[in-house]
């Protein structure tokens, strides 16, 4: 098992105060924090070798665009990309899975295609499919889940013909946890000559993730749920594929000649990679890459099991409390959304917020899975490779305290979509 005390001393925000409590940070779906090293390469890069890259043959450019290079050979290794020209940077995951449907989506899909979505996709994986259908005639397909959070796989076979062109799963709810069978899934979804694109935002940070053993033909993930900065994701996708698509965006670096009337486009990556990128935080995003892999990403898979087990556990024992997911820890990551009867989850995060706990409440960018599950939102938590058990129990101790207070006073639930 990983060295939890150590780690948490390379974060310098979990020595903070809030509220004058220790800072209890459980919010990890929606951004981790991040270590010394990645701050310090931030800095080193603004104050050593800010430049320019792939314009100029100076000094500083040429370190820039080495560290730079870097970076996406890291990123290669770490899904196990078959080459590091799969690997396209983007903005985060939301940008990359909107280059697929742009570049790929809108160029091949015709009326009567058809895509296959799941009910728990976040609005990132299931908006721009909708905004797909609109313009290409395709339709759209939801798989549901069963009432253990798991996805209905026997529902999916069913939907799966061979009008089916494009297949969009998360690799990882942020709302159930729930890690899905992505290689049986593609497997299907190859059987009928279909795409699949997988959305890592919650299961890059948290587990090992072999592209090449998944067989998708994209994947898609963010580098600040990862420990490096916001502002930088990944798009990979195989390359046969990347091939064929048109860029996303056009003007600079993308290009390989350009004419009066035509122009024609740069090798891989960069056919996909417009105009200056985000040096400095891919940078980053690099050293965030070398400390997970110092760490150990089975060693980190296998915290976020023991530490999920516990909550899972702790929280199990509270009356008129509702988890929602899988109640096997290992069948998911460490993200666990609940309610508690009478209290809304924004006030629940209100008052946990004063005891120096940081969650989320709301929807989740989640709302047809909300639809799914009874609710309007969710209270959750979330956690990482530095979290402990005492804050598990601190959790615990404040949702205590929360049930007694709204007993108390008789504050009513809150209503309305959040």
């Amino acid at each position: 098992m990983i060295d939890v005390a150590r780690i948490r001393n390379d974060f310098p925000i979990l020595s903070r105060r809030v509220n004058g409590k220790p800072l209890v940070y459980l919010d990890n779906a929606a951004t981790t924090q991040k270590p010394n090293a990645v701050i310090d390469a931030l800095t080193h890069y603004y104050r050593n070798t800010n430049a320019n890259i792939h314009r100029g043959v100076h000094t500083l450019a040429a370190e820039a665009e080495r560290d730079y290079d870097a970076a996406r050979a890291k990123v290669a290794r770490f899904i196990n990309a078959p080459q590091e020209s799969s690997v396209i940077f983007t903005r985060n995951t939301t940008e990359a899975v909107n280059l697929a449907a742009y570049g790929w989506a809108r160029e091949f899909l015709k009326p009567g295609d058809e895509i296959i979505v799941t009910v728990m996709e976040h609005h990132s994986n299931y908006v721009p499919w909708q905004l797909v259908m609109q313009d290409t005639g395709a339709t759209l397909k939801i798989v549901d889940i069963a009432d253990d959070g798991t996805l209905r796989l026997d529902e999916y076979a069913k939907l799966i013909t061979p009008r089916t062109r494009l297949v969009c799963v998360t690799h990882a709810s942020n709302v159930l946890g729930t890690v899905n069978p992505v290689r049986q899934m593609a497997d299907l979804a190859h059987k009928v000559d279909a795409k699949i694109l997988v959305d890592g935002a919650q299961a890059a940070p948290h587990m090992p993730v072999d592209v090449q053993g998944l067989d998708c033909d994209f994947y898609a993930f963010s580098a600040h749920k990862m420990l490096g900065p916001t502002g930088i994701g990944v798009l990979y996708g195989k390359d046969e594929v990347l091939r064929t698509m048109r860029p996303f965006l056009a003007g600079g670096d993308m290009i390989r000649e350009v004419k009066r009337d035509t122009s024609s486009w740069n090798v891989l990556p960069y056919k996909y990679e417009a105009g200056t990128p985000n040096i400095a935080d891919t940078i980053a995003f690099g050293t965030a890459i070398d400390y997970l892999n110092g760490v150990g990403m089975p060693e980190v898979r296998a915290h976020e099991i023991e530490i999920t087990r516990y909550v899972l556990d702790t929280l199990s024992h509270f009356r008129g409390l509702t988890i929602y997911g899988p109640r096997d820890a290992a069948a998911r990551g460490g993200t666990v959304s609940f309610n508690l009867d009478g209290i809304h989850p924004h006030d629940l995060g209100t008052v946990l917020d004063h005891a120096g706990i940081a969650i989320r409440a709301g929807h989740h960018c989640a709302q047809p899975l909300m639809r799914r599950l009874g609710c309007v939102a969710t209270a959750r938590a979330s956690f990482y490779l530095y979290n402990t058990r005492e804050e598990v129990d601190a959790l615990a101790e404040a949702l205590r305290e929360a049930q007694a207070l709204f007993k108390r006073t008789g504050t009513p639930q809150k209503t309305g979509i959040s």
